[in-house]
C-alpha cells in the first residue's frame, strides 16, 4: 500500500473542504483532498445550485402567470420537465470546473477519489493508499435525515439527494418538513405545476421571526400551497394514486383526523452530519449523531484534527462552511489562535418574497435579557417595491437604545441582497447613525435599509423640544 506524507489532509470535497484545499495549497503547504463522492459536495450536485436553479424556473412560470398586473396579457406556462431538468443540470455543469479535480489538481492539490478511513491520530487510509498528515480536516458534511414515520420506508420518496434527477410531471406533491428546504421546494413546484401540501409537525420556517414569516407563508398559500402546522401521529401507507398520508391536526381546542393522497412525496425534515465510516474513534475525535465535536478554534478532541462545515453545525450554510475555512487556515498556517464569530451568521430562505436573517432576532434580545428597541419599515413606503408591484415586505431591526445593531431580518424582493450591509454593520459592530447617513440611489429597494435607520431619530428630531430650538434660531439669527 503506498503511502503519502503531506501537511494537510482534507476529507471531503464540499464547499468547506474546498476552500480549505485551495487557499492551503496556494499558501504553500501541500494538501491531500480526500473525496469519495462528487465533488463540490452537496451544494453543488444536490443543494444550493440545483435548488436555486428549480426556484428560478418556478419564478419565470410565476412571472407569465402575473403579466397581466402590468398590462401584459398573462399566459398559463406550458412546463416541459425534462427541460427543467436539463436546465437545472445545466446550471451544475456550468459551475462544475470550478470544483473539478482537474482545477484543483493544477492547484497543486493531490486529488484522491475513494472513501477515507482513520486508521490512527495521523493517519488515514484511502483506496490502496494511506496518507499520513501533519493535520487533518473534516469536512464531510451532512444528509438528509429521514425520520422513522411510520410507513416511510413502504413508499417512494424524494430527498434533496434525488429529487433533482426528475423528469417526469407531478401531480401533487407532500412535502414533510416546513424548514427553508422544505418551503423553498413547495413553492418551486407550486409554481411548476404542481398542486403542494406542506406537512410539519413543529413550527413552519420556526427559527425565523414570526412576523416576517407569516408575510412569506400568507404569500405561498394566495399561491395555492396547503400548509398544515403541528400535526401529530403522521404515517404513510401506499395508494393506487401514490402516497396515503395520515396524520392528527389541532382545530381550535379540537382534534381533527386528516388524510391526504399524493402523486409524489419529499422528505425535507432537515440534515444529519455525515460521521459514519470515518473511524474517528481510532483518530481520537470525539463525536456524537449531531457531528464531530469542535473548540471556538474549530479544533476536535484531537488537535491536530480540525472539523469544519455541516459535519460540525452550528450552521449548515455553505457561506459558513467557507468562512470556517479562514479560521482553519489562520490556525493551521498561520499559528494564529483564531476563533470563530457567530454573531453575525446571515441566512436566506429563498422563497418569493425572500426571508433575511442576520444577528439577534426580538425574542432572542428578550430571552438574553437586553434592552432593545425595535425598528420597522414597510416596503409599501419604498417607491421601487411600487413600480414592481412587489409591495409585501417588512424590514425589522434590533439596536439598543445608544443605537448599536444586534440584529436585522428582511422579508420581501431581494431580501437576501438587502440584508448584506446589516451583516457588515452588525460584525464591524456599527451604530444606526452609519446606515442613516449613508447615501442610497433612488429609486432602489436598498432604501428601506436607509429609511428605517433614520426612523431611529425621527422622535428626538421631530420633537416639541426640536421645535422649540428651531423657532429660537429662526427668530434671533
Amino acid at each position: 500500500m503506498n503511502t503519502i506524507k503531506t501537511d494537510i489532509c482534507v476529507i471531503g470535497a464540499g464547499s468547506g473542504g474546498l476552500s480549505v484545499a485551495a487557499g492551503a495549497s496556494q499558501m504553500g503547504a501541500s494538501v491531500v483532498l480526500i473525496e469519495k463522492h462528487k465533488m463540490g459536495g452537496d451544494c453543488l450536485n444536490t443543494g444550493c445550485v440545483p435548488s436555486k436553479a428549480m426556484l428560478a424556473a418556478g419564478h419565470v412560470a410565476q412571472t407569465m402567470r402575473d403579466a397581466s398586473a402590468f398590462g401584459i396579457e398573462a399566459a398559463t406556462p406550458n412546463v416541459d420537465w425534462k427541460k427543467v431538468h436539463g436546465h437545472i443540470h445545466h446550471v451544475i455543469a456550468q459551475i462544475e470546473p470550478n470544483d473539478s479535480v482537474e482545477r484543483f489538481e493544477g492547484l497543486g492539490v493531490h486529488v484522491i477519489q475513494a472513501a477515507a478511513e482513520f486508521i490512527n491520530q495521523n493517519t488515514v487510509k484511502a483506496g490502496n493508499q494511506t496518507i499520513q498528515a501533519k493535520y487533518f480536516v473534516v469536512a464531510t458534511g451532512s444528509s438528509a435525515f429521514v425520520p422513522p414515520i411510520d410507513g416511510v420506508n413502504d413508499v417512494p420518496y424524494f430527498t434533496n439527494e434525488n429529487i433533482f434527477n426528475n423528469t417526469s410531471p407531478i401531480e401533487h406533491l407532500i412535502v414533510i418538513g416546513g424548514g427553508p428546504i422544505g418551503i423553498e421546494m413547495a413553492q418551486a413546484h407550486r409554481r411548476l405545476g404542481a398542486k403542494v401540501t406542506v406537512i410539519e409537525v413543529m413550527k413552519l420556517l420556526s427559527k425565523d421571526d414570526p412576523e416576517l414569516t407569516t408575510i412569506v407563508l400568507e404569500h405561498l398559500k394566495k399561491e395555492g400551497i396547503n400548509f398544515h402546522e403541528g400535526v401529530k401521529s403522521l404515517r404513510f401507507e401506499k395508494h393506487k394514486n401514490g402516497i396515503h398520508a395520515f396524520f392528527a391536526e389541532a382545530d381550535g381546542s379540537d382534534t381533527k383526523v386528516c388524510d391526504i393522497i399524493g402523486s409524489h412525496l419529499l422528505i425535507a425534515t432537515g440534515r444529519k452530519a455525515n460521521v459514519n465510516g470515518l473511524n474517528l474513534e481510532a483518530a481520537g475525535v470525539t463525536y456524537s449523531p449531531r457531528g464531530i465535536e469542535v473548540d471556538k478554534r474549530l479544533r476536535s478532541s484531537n488537535k491536530k484534527t480540525f472539523a469544519i462545515g455541516d459535519v460540525t453545525g452550528p450552521y449548515q450554510f455553505t457561506h459558513m462552511a467557507a468562512y470556517q475555512a479562514g479560521i482553519i487556515i489562520r490556525n493551521i498556517l498561520f499559528k494564529i489562535p483564531a476563533k470563530v464569530d457567530y454573531s453575525a451568521v446571515p441566512w436566506v430562505t429563498y422563497t418569493d418574497p425572500e426571508l433575511a436573517h442576520v444577528g439577534l432576532t426580538e425574542a432572542d434580545a428578550k430571552a438574553q435579557g437586553i434592552e432593545v428597541r425595535i425598528l420597522k419599515w414597510d416596503f409599501t413606503e419604498n417607491d421601487r417595491a411600487q413600480a414592481e408591484q412587489r409591495t409585501e415586505g417588512l424590514v425589522k431591526v434590533v439596536v439598543t437604545p445608544k443605537g448599536h445593531i444586534l440584529g436585522a431580518s428582511i422579508v420581501g424582493l431581494h431580501a437576501g441582497e438587502l440584508i448584506q450591509p446589516w451583516i457588515l454593520a452588525i460584525s464591524q459592530k456599527m451604530k444606526i447613525g452609519a446606515m442613516a447617513s449613508a447615501i442610497a440611489p433612488y429609486p432602489t429597494l436598498a432604501e428601506v435599509n436607509k429609511r428605517i435607520a433614520g426612523s431611529f431619530y425621527t422622535d428626538k428630531l421631530f420633537s416639541a423640544n426640536t421645535k422649540r430650538i428651531v423657532r429660537f434660531l429662526m427668530r434671533w439669527f
